[in-house]
Order: C-alpha cells, then sequence, then structure tokens
C-alpha cells in the first residue's frame, strides 16, 4: 500500500484515519471497529464489505 495514498484515505463511517494491516490485506478504522478490504491494490470503502473487529483486534 502506497504510504502517501494511505495518509489521503479516511474512514467512510468514523471520518478517522486508517491503518494498514498487510498480512490480512485490508484497512483497518480502530474509530468505527471496521476492517475494509484491499483487492489487487484497490481499498474497497465500502461499509457493506467491510468486516467488524473483534474486540482483541
Amino acid at each position: 500500500m502506497d504510504k502517501r495514498l494511505l495518509e489521503l484515505l479516511i474512514c467512510p463511517v468514523s471520518g478517522g484515519p486508517l491503518h494498514y494491516d498487510p498480512q490480512r490485506q485490508e484497512l483497518i478504522s480502530p474509530e468505527a471497529r471496521l476492517a475494509y478490504p484491499v483487492r489487487d491494490g484497490i481499498p474497497i470503502l465500502v461499509a457493506e464489505q467491510a468486516r467488524a473487529l473483534a474486540t482483541d483486534e
């Protein structure tokens, strides 16, 4: 994930910053407790496509 792109992206639900998890290929929104998938290098920032984070994540 390009760091410059990551600096520009925000969570569509909370408006907060996103953190990239290279292991899972996801963008994490700690504020919204959601993980958005990254498919073929393209972030899918659609709330319906995100998975809810478990309490220990």
